[in-house]
């Protein structure tokens, strides 16, 4: 196997991964097509192992390209935050900051922080990563993270803003037509909707709102977000913040004493950051609207 492989080489590799095509991994990074295939025959000869295999539905990766996906994401994510590092340099608050947080809290928490946080400083550029996923701040996948659980490595920089209450919402028609229940066991006769796959949190979750699981949901939806727009649909009775739900007159809350869950809420970066004014800057903004938010 050869040495000093071009970072180009994997880039082109990681996008045929991702887009399963030439022509669409092409489109995708904005270079030819014989260049992705030029891209691909050179790291396969460097390597030493063949990548893909071509099939009737297009580039099917072997298990030698599988294998080195996640060491080609670390490159990716490494080259993406040496550019954000790099353009941060000069005085001022300037540059790109990526932010990770749930589709919720992306959606309809974050925007009027991160209007603040432009007027103040113009010249900062904001990527927002909408994921239900916990972004991996140690290899640098997002700068600073909004996450509803206490970060437990050691090298990040934290800040616990609060809780934020979750109840059970329907809207008023929804219940006007199926009835309100007074009990957790009525809700067995009501459209509960609610998570598809279990994660770390639902689990929790799950302690808080016992009888409210999956095998009881009607509609199912690991979107935070897609189960947000049911239960304003009047589709059923679901999870809700208690706060966004406080800004819609047609929400109803369900049973409060049987079922509240407190999201412990924390803003999180890698240590190596608190010296970069456009990441400082950008935690300590979010810390503060969270605050106002939460109280």
């Amino acid at each position: 196997m050869k040495s000093n492989i071009g970072w180009e080489l994997y880039r082109t590799f990681l996008s045929v991964l991702k887009e399963g095509s030439l022509s669409g991994a092409a489109r995708g990074l904005g270079i030819t097509q014989p260049t992705v295939g030029r891209h691909i025959a050179a790291l396969e000869q460097a390597l030493g192992v063949a990548l893909f295999t071509r099939s009737q539905l297009g580039l099917t990766p072997t298990e030698a390209a599988l294998g080195l996906r996640t060491y080609a994401e670390t490159m990716e994510s490494t080259a993406a935050s040496l550019e954000r590092a790099a353009t941060a340099h000069g005085e001022g608050v300037r540059g790109v900051v990526r932010v990770s947080a749930s589709e919720v809290m992306g959606v309809e928490v974050l925007p009027p922080i991160f209007e603040q946080l432009r007027r103040r400083y113009p010249e900062l550029k904001v990527e927002l990563v909408l994921s239900n996923r916990v972004q991996d701040l140690l290899r640098r996948e997002a700068d600073i993270a909004v996450r509803m659980m206490r970060p437990e490595q050691e090298q990040l920089v934290a800040r616990r803003v609060g809780n934020i209450e979750v109840g059970l919402y329907a809207r008023k028609d929804y219940l006007a037509r199926q009835g309100v229940p007074r009990r957790a066991s009525e809700l067995a006769g009501h459209s509960l909707i609610g998570y598809d796959q279990p994660s770390v949190f639902v689990r929790k979750a799950s302690r808080s709102f016992l009888g409210f699981n999956r095998e009881s949901f009607s509609i199912c939806t690991d979107s935070d977000l897609a189960q947000l727009a049911m239960i304003r649909s009047g589709a059923g009775i679901g999870g809700c913040q208690v706060a966004l739900a406080g800004r819609d007159d047609t929400l109803t809350r369900v049973l409060p004493t049987e079922f509240s869950l407190q999201l412990e809420t924390w803003v999180t970066m890698h240590e190596d950051l608190r010296t970069s004014p456009r990441c400082r800057v950008t935690f300590d903004i979010l810390v503060a609207g969270l605050e106002r938010y939460i109280a």
